[in-house]
């Protein structure tokens, strides 16, 4: 079975929201990040720069939330994905960890960055309810994961996005959401 390592309130959460859609079961192993458990040499061998998550699955270990996202979303899709779709998955997943998450949570950049970012996505999501279409993809998982957690952490004010903030709800509302970010994991 998949492992799944994390720590408590930790990116761990986006993964583990991912794998709760795709229903693709897990064991997840809570590390005491106080305590330095991923700082041991057991845990080295999985991700050698110590921080979380990261996968084991099978004989093959993954760490990075964007890439462990990107490989389940290949590894479990219904069918094969193009070169295209794994592109597009690609660049959204990117965007959300770097592009978005160090627009919103780097201070510094939050005043310039926050409109050029959620104006756009504001004006996707005012034409369809996830970001490539009607389906909910790994990349609402990516990017919805980093816009949820701007009313859970920072309380920013999001009412200039009234659809960025009816998606966040939308996702909010998600079992699988729930069960992981929703739940505190």
């Amino acid at each position: 079975m998949l492992k799944l390592y994390g720590g408590a309130r930790s990116r761990a959460s986006i993964v583990q929201w991912y794998l709760e859609e795709i229903q693709v079961p897990y064991e997840f192993v809570k590390l005491d990040m106080q305590a330095g458990e991923h700082l041991k040499p057991e845990y080295l061998a999985i991700n050698p720069v110590g921080k979380v998550p990261a996968i084991v699955d099978g004989d093959f270990q993954l760490w990075e939330s964007g890439a462990i996202l990107l490989y389940l979303a290949e590894k479990y899709s219904k069918s094969p994905l193009s070169l295209e779709e794994r592109a597009v998955f690609s660049q959204w997943v990117l965007f959300g960890n770097s592009t978005l998450a160090t627009g919103i949570f780097v201070e510094a950049n939050r005043e310039r960055e926050m409109p050029r970012l959620l104006t756009p996505l504001n004006e996707i999501f005012s034409k369809q309810p996830f970001l490539l279409g009607n389906e909910f993809t790994v990349a609402d998982v990516g990017v919805g994961s980093i816009l949820s957690y701007i009313p859970i952490m920072l309380k920013l004010d999001l009412s200039p996005y009234p659809e960025v903030l009816n998606y966040i709800k939308q996702l909010s509302e998600r079992p699988a959401f729930q069960k992981s970010i929703g739940g505190g994991a």
